[in-house]
């Protein structure tokens, strides 16, 4: 009996040790997988779309072949934003994703995303929204400012500023800086002075050239006053230090605040590993100044030797969304993650976001960049994405036009085309909705003074949301 019970044991045993290594080998199987379009899934769409739509009317830097994209996925181009895949893949493997690629460009034109919805009425939890295109013009719309006599004006990212009419009539503005248009860079944000109807002051931000090293740029923010058709009296009351030679991560929107400060980003540059901690320089930060661009005193930094005394936060990635919270004064943003781990952070004076000390993404190559969400002396994002939406610019409701989104904050999705909104309770989300789906990358959102939410929307146009009664 005794040995019957013995043989018995032994065989569960073995059992056990033969089923767990079976779930093992299932478990390799789906980590180490072959199949090129999972990879790209996984590794690549992030940047270029699950279904290529960032391939569509590219100009190919680095070349279009299958030996041109095995050398791109293999070793990078850090400049470029293009992160070296030699570590995570075998050759055989990069260059099926090659192919795969190749076959995608080939058939862009099929992809769904080149499907515009059938109808301009979406439904949504709270009734229906009818978008309204208003403007056209501009191919990258990057941000959108509200005059006071119903005219907007509204950047391209190639370096133009539209003055819309309300008649849909528009025109181009003179006098603009030269920037770079290049990668992430270009003509980005625009806002108006506080006392704008006074002054007519407004703020430019770009990607401004280095003038000696032409492989070089920043984030810069313009000052200037707007004059019928043109700006003048142009001055730069903000250069990001030092330039760089990569073309992302520029960050660039800007908000003022409750005390008539100028609040604006500026992304790390690629270079996690000196840029975001180090507050001697301007980059992977929030920004505080005063409107002439002088540097307040208050600023945290302020009085430390060698700190760059405009630095108002650190540990910042990427941050493409700032907003005033008109219900407590406070300034919010975004930025977006690597893989996963975009954050919605409040801005706090002196406060350290983590970046790349903390994280809830990985790098783009797939490796960990740290295994470490939370730490002490490092402020926590309120909310973060995973998988990734790539957030960019966005707004607080405070409009009886739409009451049932009273209070609730809306942010662009790049990468998922369509308009986040999230339920705010005691600065907690508690609840997100996905609008607008597959409407394009929305780059900017914002509310004009009479209440109606818009929406910039890369090669589509601005839009007005109307609710249908």
């Amino acid at each position: 009996m005794r040995k019957l019970r013995t043989l018995a044991l032994l065989a569960t045993i073995i059992f056990i040790s033969i089923f767990s290594l079976g779930l093992q080998k299932k478990e390799d199987v789906k980590i180490k997988t072959s199949d090129p379009e999972a990879n790209y899934l996984s590794y690549c769409s992030g940047c270029h779309g699950a279904k290529m739509n960032a391939f569509a009317d590219r100009k190919w830097k680095y070349g279009k072949t299958s030996e041109d994209l095995f050398k791109s996925i293999k070793y990078g181009y850090k400049e470029g934003g293009m992160p070296a895949f030699a570590e995570t893949f075998k050759d055989d493997e990069i260059k099926a994703i090659a192919n795969y690629i190749i076959k995608g460009v080939e058939n862009v034109d099929r992809y769904s995303f080149d499907e515009k919805p059938q109808s301009d009425i979406f439904d949504t939890e709270n009734g229906k929204i009818k978008l309204v295109k208003i403007f056209d013009k501009a191919k990258n719309p990057w941000g959108m400012a509200f005059l006071p006599n119903q005219q907007m004006l509204i950047t391209d990212k190639s370096g133009e500023l539209h003055l819309a009419n309300a008649d849909g009539t528009s025109k181009i503005i003179k006098g603009l800086p030269e920037v770079r248009f290049a990668g992430q860079g270009g003509l980005m944000d625009v806002i108006l002075h506080p006392n704008f109807t006074e002054n007519k002051i407004i703020y430019l931000s770009y990607s401004k050239p280095h003038p000696t090293d032409s492989s070089l740029q920043t984030t810069a923010i313009l000052m200037a006053t707007l004059k019928d058709d043109e700006i003048i009296n142009s001055k730069d009351i903000f250069i990001a230090e030092p330039y760089s030679k990569t073309k992302h991560h520029y960050g660039s929107r800007m908000v003022f605040g409750k005390d008539k400060m100028l609040y604006f980003s500026v992304g790390e540059r690629g270079n996690e590993k000196e840029n975001p901690q180090d507050i001697t320089n301007s980059l992977g930060k929030i920004h505080r100044i005063m409107a002439d661009g002088s540097i307040p005193k208050d600023n945290p930094f302020y009085a430390q030797n060698k700190a760059d005394k405009s630095n108002y936060t650190y540990g910042n990635r990427n941050p493409q969304g700032l907003a005033l919270n008109p219900f407590t004064g406070e300034i919010w943003e975004n930025e977006h993650g690597p893989r996963g781990g975009d954050e919605i952070n409040i801005v706090k004076k002196s406060a350290n976001y983590g970046w790349p000390v903390t994280s809830y993404g990985i790098n783009y190559n797939g490796k960990t960049i740290t295994s470490i969400t939370q730490k002490e002396g490092i402020t926590d994002p309120i909310h973060y994405w995973t998988p990734s939406i790539a957030p960019s610019g966005m707004a607080f409701v405070n409009s009886k036009i739409y009451p049932k989104w009273q209070g609730n904050l809306m942010t662009g999705s790049l990468r998922f085309q369509y308009l986040n909104r999230c339920e705010i309770v005691n600065g907690k989300v508690i609840k997100e909705e996905l609008l607008l789906k597959n409407i394009g990358r929305v780059r900017d959102v914002k509310q004009s003074p009479d209440g109606y939410l818009y929406i910039a929307v890369e090669g589509n146009g601005v839009f007005k949301l109307l609710p249908q009664d």
